[in-house]
């Protein structure tokens, strides 16, 4: 179990890495599985952590479970490896940033 201080940091800087709105990691949850003839439903579209890092965005830090805290930690310790910090992000490495965004980080958005 996570004591409150940890959970207390957990959360900010999940809040840090994770850098789009509920409503941005939605769309593009959305588009980054539609295909020419069909849009999936807006509750089943993307991938699975990417879906649950929605839900935490759309939750009280009170309400938490041990699966979201996992989460939290994947998306702090995926998205600090990936972040370069030392240089600007480029916009040519799509690959990289459409992995980042399906987490809720998109490195081209202004701090």
């Amino acid at each position: 179990m996570t004591d409150a201080l940890e959970l207390d940091a957990l959360w900010d800087e999940f809040h840090r890495v994770v850098n789009m709105t509920s409503q941005e990691l939605s769309a593009w949850l959305r588009v980054s599985e539609a295909d020419d003839d069909t849009e999936p439903l807006p509750d089943q579209a993307g991938d699975p952590l990417g879906q649950h890092v929605l839900a935490i965005l759309q939750k009280r830090r009170t309400d938490l479970t041990d699966a979201d805290i996992e989460v939290m930690y994947k998306v702090v310790d995926t998205v600090t490896a990936h972040s370069d910090t030392e240089n600007e992000p480029e916009a040519g490495d799509e690959h990289r940033r459409h992995r980042l965004m399906t987490l809720g980080h998109d490195p081209l958005k202004p701090g």
